[in-house]
């Protein structure tokens, strides 16, 4: 055993040192779903910056030093405070922001999201199928993003103003009628979240012909 770890121990500093990358400063996270389109697709691979918030205690949720704070309109990766599942959404509500949602419109501190390039797009479903879909720009408080609308699809598109909690933040899918969100699973604590995902490192269209998807590497995450 010594033998074997003597010449081997390049390739076990490599190991720990790479577990180490991976679980406090850097992570990748796929896409097995549709609730961030269109910005992100199923398929696609993107990478999570781990300290852009905070460093943590690798493989805990303990922060050891904050490093920044969340901004509405980050695109974040978290544990889901229903049940631990990790999931990826948009950051639309920081702590003591009001929100809102009126017939899917979008309020922030009494501030209504305005809409652009409104258009009806033909959505691919899981079993080759399509549906009606919309797609817009939202802009509001500063920031703005692409969001997809699915009418015929069961969702909650009102909710009561609600006051976000201290060290909390609240979430959305950029597909809002496909989302399992903070209108379903509540405020996300800080100390569940990963990280900001900023990049696409690499895509693939599994709801096709799974043939990558070239324009998309390297894309940046808007």
């Amino acid at each position: 055993m010594k033998i074997w770890l003597r010449h081997n121990r390049g390739f076990l500093v490599f190991l720990l040192l790479f577990a180490f990358l991976r679980t406090a400063l850097a992570d990748w996270n796929p896409i097995p779903s549709g609730s961030m389109r269109p910005t992100l697709l199923e398929g696609d691979v993107v990478l999570v910056n781990r300290v852009a918030y905070d460093f943590k205690l690798p493989l805990s949720d303990t922060t050891l030093v904050r490093l920044g704070e969340p901004q509405r309109g980050d695109v974040v990766t978290f544990s889901s405070p229903a049940d631990g599942v990790r999931l990826i959404k948009r950051l639309v509500a920081v702590p003591g922001d009001v929100v809102e949602m009126r017939a899917e419109r979008l309020f922030i501190n009494g501030s209504a999201a305005q809409y652009s390039d409104v258009h009806a797009v033909a959505e691919p479903t899981a079993f080759g199928g399509t549906e009606a879909a919309t797609r817009a720009i939202e802009r509001i408080k500063g920031s703005e993003r692409g969001v997809q609308f699915l009418p015929a699809v069961a969702a909650r598109r009102d909710f009561r103003p609600l006051v976000v909690p201290e060290d909390s933040y609240f979430v959305l899918g950029d597909n809002r009628d496909n989302s399992a969100d903070s209108r379903y699973i509540g405020f996300v604590p800080r100390r569940l979240l990963i990280g900001r995902a900023h990049h696409i490192v690499v895509s693939v269209d599994i709801m096709q012909d799974w043939l990558p998807r070239l324009e998309r590497i390297g894309a940046r995450i808007l």
